[in-house]
This record gives C-alpha cells, sequence and structure tokens, in this order.
C-alpha cells in the first residue's frame, strides 16, 4: 500500500485540528481525530472529544470497529491532532486501525496541561504499546508543520 503525501497528511492534521476546535466550542477538551480510507482521500468519520473516558480516537475507533471489517480497517489511516494516549492506542490496537498519524506528541500537551484534574495527562508513547502488541500498526508524528496550530489551541484551552 502507498503512503499517503505530505499534502494529504497536513489537510487531514488540519481537518481533525478544525474538529478539535468544534469540541472545544462545546466546552470539550480540544481533541480531534479522523479516519481516512486506504484511498488516501476519503474521510470515512470524524470525532472530537467527547469526556474524560470517550476521547475523540476511542469513540472514533469504536464507531469504525462496528462499521467496517477488521480487515479493511487495516489499511485505514487516523489522523489525530495529538498523540493518543494509551486508553487510545489500545482501542485503535484492538480496532485494527492500520495507520496512525498524529500532530503533536503526548509529552508537548503535558507542557500545556501541566498536573491538571481534568486531564491527567500518561506521557506513555503510542510507538511503546504498539511494540508490545501483535499487530503492525504504523506510526507518524508529531508532525511539524502543523505543531504549532495545534499546540496554539491547546495554549489557549489550557492556559486562557
Amino acid at each position: 500500500m502507498s503512503a499517503p503525501s505530505s499534502e494529504q497528511v497536513l489537510r487531514h492534521l488540519q481537518r481533525a485540528n478544525a474538529v478539535a476546535r468544534r469540541a472545544a466550542s462545546f466546552g470539550h477538551h480540544p481533541f480531534g481525530a479522523i479516519l481516512v480510507g486506504p484511498d488516501h482521500e476519503t474521510v470515512l468519520l470524524e470525532q472530537g472529544n467527547v469526556s474524560a473516558v470517550n476521547h475523540a480516537e476511542a469513540v472514533l475507533a469504536r464507531t469504525a470497529d462496528t462499521n467496517f471489517s477488521a480487515e479493511y480497517l487495516s489499511g485505514c489511516t487516523l489522523y489525530t491532532t495529538v498523540e493518543p494516549c494509551a486508553m487510545c492506542a489500545g482501542t485503535i490496537y484492538w480496532a485494527n486501525i492500520g495507520h496512525l498519524v498524529y500532530g503533536m506528541a503526548e509529552s508537548r500537551l503535558l507542557t500545556f496541561t501541566g498536573h491538571s484534574h481534568a486531564n491527567p495527562t500518561l506521557d506513555v508513547p503510542c510507538r511503546y504499546l504498539f511494540t508490545h502488541g501483535q499487530k503492525d500498526i504504523s506510526v507518524t508524528g508529531p508532525v511539524e508543520e502543523v505543531e504549532a496550530e495545534i499546540a496554539e489551541l491547546h495554549q489557549r484551552f489550557w492556559n486562557p
């Protein structure tokens, strides 16, 4: 399978960030995710953060799992604004989504949230979790070209 172009990666991460802005406008934490089909163009699903246990990536992965076969999802890419936490990485793994692209590292998010009780960030890289599984999930990120845009949204949200 071919890899997405740089233009596709940037466009999809910017769309995920628009989803994150929309989530924040409803009072939710500013995280956004989209699922793109194997053609690297078709957006199948998009999801903003809902709550502390219904993160954008986890809700999207569970929805994808109920609507698409595991074989199909293995060719799909989940684009997300921030590196998935341990819960979300696990859900992506179990949903069989084969590719992950994130804009900003979880460790960078921690610099904005600090010790916030609203988002007690787990600084556990998703790559670490995936290497302990039996599925081959490719990971790209952080993506420097969109990281500042994503960071700005989190800076405003967590440190108004």
